[in-house]
């Protein structure tokens, strides 16, 4: 199956309208504070760091850039060609390349891997967003991607981020500007168990290898001045056998 219209729909429209310029979207922080933190728990436990590495749910490109600086080959890869776009332009040297993905339609993820072979991914943020039906075979999909020798890093939101969320979208001036869309266009961070995604992962034949907490900064900041940065969970799995 591929993930649902609506879904598709909701991040094409978002990145229509989404600025252009470096930290524009709500969770667009600088690599410093967000890739370059996962990396140091994801490339440890590579079994070759050689291998093609995908950015799953590049978006525009930020954390694929920080990436192509580290990693031999690197692909970016969406599912919204407006996100695809903004990559595009914000890499005009063509650090990475960058292909329009459904990761959950098994034919699209099976095609990737016979181009590439087996592969890295890094995703950041996607299972929490997507509609329940097409989690599941997001993470078939990964585990296409990765076939025998890749290691997958996921970084999802916690669920101790749902009341934050609650709390910033309900507060008496409404959401912060830079939420304000990503809600406007139906998409609903937050909204998967810190116990489904091991389960998800254990369908798919992937074990997780390591698993920790760490904050998922964002762009935005409270009244105060305060950084927003919200609980997450980061897990490194793949095939043991």
């Amino acid at each position: 199956m591929s993930v649902t219209r609506r879904y598709r729909e909701a991040w094409e429209g978002f990145w229509r309208e989404a600025p252009g310029e470096a930290g524009g979207v709500f969770w667009d922080a600088d690599p410093a504070v967000t890739a370059a933190h996962h990396l140091a728990h994801f490339e440890p436990r590579l079994v070759d760091p050689n291998l093609p590495l995908i950015d799953l749910g590049c978006g525009n490109g930020t954390q694929t850039r920080f990436l192509a600086d580290r990693f031999p080959q690197v692909v970016g890869a969406d599912l919204a060609a407006a996100a695809l776009d903004h990559a595009r332009r914000a890499d005009p040297a063509g650090q990475a390349a960058y292909r329009l993905l459904d990761a959950a339609e098994q034919g699209a993820a099976e095609a990737l891997h016979a181009e590439l072979g087996d592969a890295n991914v890094y995703m950041r943020g996607v299972l929490h967003q997507c509609e329940p039906d097409d989690r599941q075979p997001l993470v078939d999909g990964i585990a296409t991607l990765l076939g025998g020798r890749g290691r997958a890093f996921l970084v999802e939101l916690a669920e101790a981020a749902r009341p934050v969320l609650a709390s910033l979208a309900e507060g008496p001036d409404g959401p912060p500007p830079k939420l304000e869309p990503v809600l406007r266009h139906g998409i609903a961070p937050g909204e998967v168990a810190d116990d489904a995604v091991p389960v998800y992962l254990g369908a798919a034949g992937l074990s997780v290898l390591a698993a920790g907490d760490l904050p998922l900064t964002t762009t935005e900041f409270l009244p105060d001045g305060t950084r927003i940065a919200l609980p997450s969970k980061w897990i490194v799995a793949g095939r043991t056998a």
